[in-house]
């Protein structure tokens, strides 16, 4: 069990963020394990061979990150800045990392070292430089291709829990994060084989950081000054899904194009990401959802530079009617 220490003033300093290194971290735990991973095995069957004639499920990358429940290095996820994830600027913050930190988190990491992590170990500059290099080849062959789709889950998971705060409160939204995790008192307590965390240092906050590939479990890093907790963002289930079909009832009332739209948007997706869901071009799209805006169907908000679009109470119950 973690449990990190988080008074109510602590609380006031949570905050959200996005990261490229969670997910790549998170993504090789899955390759390492499929099994556990169920919901991702569409994606793991399709990346696997091209990771694998890369020779990165043997190198220092798939070598330091062991299969769950092993312990990950925390120098591999840095905490992340903010909303707008940038894998880059990461990197550059992961190969500054220390050597004496890359040595003693090493040194918590149990058996014998295979030859790349021991010349990490060794060398923690080159090595840094070598991990660098694995996870921007890993980030091209198994994770930029469905990027778009990942980070409109990503970002609509962010609204989803910004609404909640909103409406209920800390305790409403730390309760909420996972079966795993739950509030009470002045700890956020986690299920996890981990010793007790330290309270929360004064000025640095809690950072939350939804994935889709720590899915079905969470992560934390709690040691360090800033504490992090990767949990599963929702809307991950259809992440690999095809879009559901429209009911062709709702399609004689609405038009066919309108009802892929509704259907659609099982999660806030953006214009261009509806686009390649449904097929439409991204004009037609934006002019069906001025329709479905206007017949109070649809609702559109802004998350960073994107408009996201979602379906309203009424347009739930016209779908769930007539299917």
């Amino acid at each position: 069990m973690v449990a990190i220490g988080l008074s109510a003033g602590g609380v006031a300093r949570v905050r959200f963020a996005l990261s490229c290194l969670w997910e790549v971290m998170a993504g090789v735990r899955v390759l390492r394990d499929p099994g556990r991973h169920a919901i991702h095995l569409p994606w793991a069957n399709r990346v696997r061979p091209r990771l694998a004639e890369a020779g990165l499920l043997d190198g220092l990358l798939g070598q330091l990150v062991p299969p769950a429940p092993g312990y990950l290095p925390d120098f591999l996820t840095p905490p992340p800045a903010g909303l707008v994830p940038d894998l880059d600027q990461e990197l550059a913050v992961l190969r500054a990392t220390p050597p004496e930190t890359v040595r003693a988190q090493l040194d918590l990491c149990p058996g014998p070292r295979p030859a790349a992590v021991a010349a990490l170990y060794a060398d923690p500059d080159a090595g840094l430089r070598r991990l660098a290099e694995e996870i921007g080849t890993y980030w091209r062959l198994a994770v930029a291709r469905d990027w778009p789709r990942i980070r409109a889950v990503l970002d609509a998971e962010v609204f989803h829990r910004a609404r909640r705060l909103a409406e209920d409160g800390a305790a409403g939204l730390l309760n909420d994060l996972h079966e795993r995790v739950r509030w009470e008192g002045d700890a956020l307590l986690i299920s996890q084989r981990h010793c007790d965390a330290p309270d929360v240092p004064d000025g640095s906050g809690l950072v939350l950081v939804p994935s889709v590939f720590v899915w079905p479990s969470v992560l934390s890093i709690a040691a360090g000054d800033v504490p992090q907790l990767a949990y599963p963002a929702r809307g991950v289930g259809g992440l690999w899904e095809c879009p559901a079909e429209a009911p062709d009832a709702l399609g004689a009332v609405l038009g066919r194009g309108r009802a892929r739209l509704l259907a659609a948007l099982d999660a806030p997706r953006s214009t261009t990401e509806l686009a390649r869901r449904t097929g439409l071009s991204a004009a037609g799209v934006s002019q069906h959802l001025t329709a479905l805006r206007a017949a109070g169907l649809v609702v559109t908000h802004r998350q960073g530079r994107s408009l996201l679009s979602s379906r309203t109470a009424v347009a739930e119950a016209l779908l769930g009617a007539s299917a």
